[in-house]
């Protein structure tokens, strides 16, 4: 595959080296970047079976400094619930009229909410949501009881979390244009809140390997 100049640029500079992490974000903030404020991810690879039940890394999570991001928040709620939604900033709620419209395939949102007494109507989405990583459960946090304060954690940049089938999670970290101790608060954060998870069936080694990258750049392999 035929690569641009700044992103062999951009590898060059990225190395296969592991660097503290204080240099490691040193190295992205002076990668050539992208005409958009890109998002930093964090990349933990971790020695787990995804295959166990036991051992699937899962949650929400959210940051000192939120990750940048101003995510579009649809809710399928009614009544009170619905009313508190709306006040919170929800770009878009409903209830059947909500899901009669995810069901003709219009998806324009980035994270769906729910309150706990619309789920029965809107289970028979889970393969329409599932595969797009956006049907509501209890353990991702979008199904919640409590709209309001829902609503906002998701907008100042909470987000759910889960490993892959390769045992790896990612997280937004924050933006490029974050100074730089929010980005170490923050990643700082993710990692520890990513350690207090560990499965009891899993020996030895627990973090394989964690790096860093920008959006359209390299990952840097970084160590905390």
């Amino acid at each position: 595959m035929k690569r641009s100049k700044r992103s062999l640029e951009n590898r060059e500079k990225a190395g296969f080296k592991t660097a503290s992490l204080d240099a490691g974000l040193d190295l992205l903030t002076s990668i050539k970047s992208a005409k958009f404020d890109e998002s930093v991810d964090l990349h933990i690879s971790l020695d787990i079976d995804p295959k166990q039940a036991d051992q699937q890394i899962r949650g929400t999570m959210l940051l000192p400094h939120g990750t940048g991001d101003s995510p579009n928040i649809a809710v399928v709620a009614d009544g009170k619930n619905a009313e508190e939604a709306k006040e919170a900033g929800a770009q878009k709620v409903g209830a059947k009229d909500l899901i009669d419209e995810i069901k003709s395939g219009k998806l324009d949102f980035d994270i769906l909410l729910a309150h706990p007494s619309m789920m029965r109507d809107l289970a028979p989405l889970g393969r329409v949501l599932g595969p797009r990583g956006l049907m509501p459960s209890p353990k991702a946090g979008t199904v919640s009881s409590d709209m309001k304060g829902t609503v906002s954690e998701f907008l100042k940049g909470k987000q759910s979390f889960r490993n892959d089938d390769g045992g790896n999670v990612h997280l937004k970290v924050g933006k490029k244009s974050f100074k730089k101790n929010q980005l170490l608060e923050n990643i700082q954060m993710a990692h520890e809140t990513i350690k207090s998870m560990r499965p009891s069936s899993v020996k030895g080694i627990y973090m394989k390997k964690v790096s860093l990258s920008l959006t359209m750049g390299p990952g840097v392999k970084v160590e905390i």
